[in-house]
């Protein structure tokens, strides 16, 4: 169902108002807001969406990355690992991952620190261009169709691993270029493993560049007065090739649909959560699979969240992505066509809350 705006409310008035202020969602919390803009407001369907009954609530798999070093002792044990959460899960939780539990603190301290500023300090990033390499934007809707989530965005897109300093802003510079750095490297090692995993060569997804880019979503979730009624994020997939999400430690609310029931992904201090996207899904012929997940809207706040974002090199992203022809049989066709990545991004974003999920529509 799509929401439909009553025809005494002005839609694009209050999204206009809401915009024109370049605060975020976090400039109505700070405004004494008690009642969220109807345009906030989702379908009771989805808030309340529970496929099943949950029972025995299962849990999302947890793998030690300790020793998955080349030779290492425990590198085909994670391997399977791996490649068993990517077919069944779709998501997986990484301890010992090798990034300093300091620069994930540090990363979370960061976010609250830019979004916290006072809205001056922030509103010149504030802006609805998606082609911008750093932006600050609320998750406001495009049309009368579209409902918004509680949250706002700080992205910092680096193109080819890169993106000149100067463009982040000071109060968090060092901190995404420090983490950045590491998200880098553990890149290249989840690059080998899930390539092994399909059981392909290790250096398989790196030749095929489909993991050279990073867009890094540096998300504030303010409390909300009437969490009832919205989201911290919908549900959907991500459109990338791999996710690694930081969350913070304190406030919950990330779920994800298992087996068509939505299961909690309760924060833990000095992990990371790893998910296949929908182009992984694609390339892998649905070996692996990219699942839907939300975020829900909490009364207490703020939450804090990081995800990075994988995406292919510039020069890579100009040509189409299909199947891996190593995983092509005579009894097993490619289930998708071949497509550009600006394809897919175009049809996610101009049918956005009409089309869940996108990936179905481009079957042959």
């Amino acid at each position: 169902m799509v929401v439909s705006a009553p025809t005494d409310y002005d839609w694009a008035k209050e999204v206009k108002e809401f915009e024109d202020t370049r605060a975020g969602v976090k400039g109505l919390v700070d405004s004494g807001a008690t009642k969220i803009p109807k345009f906030f407001v989702h379908p009771p369907e989805k808030l309340h969406d529970q496929p099943v009954a949950v029972r025995a609530m299962p849990e999302m798999p947890e793998i030690d990355f300790t020793g998955v070093e080349r030779g290492g002792m425990r590198r085909r044990e994670v391997v399977e690992q791996i490649g068993r959460a990517a077919r069944e899960w779709g998501f997986f939780r990484m301890v010992n991952h090798g990034v300093p539990v300091s620069t994930l603190d540090a990363m979370l301290a960061a976010t609250k620190r830019f979004h916290e500023q006072p809205t001056e300090a922030k509103k010149e990033l504030y802006s609805g261009d998606a082609t911008q390499k750093v932006r600050f934007t609320s998750s406001g809707p495009t049309r009368c169709t579209d409902v918004a989530c509680w949250r706002d965005i700080l992205t910092c897109f680096h193109t080819d691993d890169t993106l000149d300093p100067e463009l982040i802003p000071q109060v968090c510079r060092n901190e995404v270029q420090e983490y950045v750095k590491y998200m880098i490297k553990l890149r290249e090692t989840m690059s080998e493993l899930l390539s092994e995993a399909l059981g392909l060569r290790s250096d398989y997804l790196s030749s095929i560049e489909c993991l050279k880019s990073e867009a890094l979503a540096m998300l504030y979730y303010p409390s909300c007065p009437e969490p009832n009624l919205t989201m911290g994020n919908a549900k959907h997939s991500d459109t990338t090739f791999l996710t690694v999400l930081l969350q913070d430690y304190t406030i919950g609310g990330l779920q994800i649909l298992h087996q068509n029931q939505w299961v909690d992904v309760p924060p833990i201090h000095g992990t990371l959560i790893a998910n296949i996207g929908d182009l992984m899904q694609m390339i892998t012929n649905d070996k692996f699979k990219s699942v839907e997940h939300r975020v829900v809207a909490q009364p207490i706040g703020p939450r804090l969240s990081v995800a990075c974002f994988f995406l292919p090199n510039s020069k890579r992203m100009a040509k189409p992505f299909g199947a891996i022809k190593e995983l092509l049989s005579e009894n097993e066709s490619p289930i998708y066509r071949e497509f550009l990545c600006h394809e897919y991004f175009d049809f996610y974003k101009n049918n956005y809350g009409l089309v869940t999920p996108a990936l179905p529509h481009f079957k042959l």
